[in-house]
């Protein structure tokens, strides 16, 4: 599975660092997201899925490899 991420989209919600992560963080300066893991172990899909879903800005996009 392959995230990404568009950092234009993003509003700083900090959602899918709550969700996950070890995937996520968020900058300091602004709080945009940080993808920490553009290809996390399938075992993160679960959570991955929910932080499209939660998401407030639908910045998040998953490609299943």
């Amino acid at each position: 599975m392959k995230v990404h991420i568009d950092e234009h989209k993003c509003v700083a919600g900090g959602q899918c660092v709550l969700v996950a992560p070890d995937v996520f963080d968020q900058r300091e300066e602004d709080g945009i997201v940080v993808l920490l893991d553009d290809s996390p172990a399938s075992d993160k899909a679960g959570e991955l899925q929910e932080a499209v879903v939660v998401c407030p800005a639908a910045a998040i996009r998953l490609d299943r490899a």
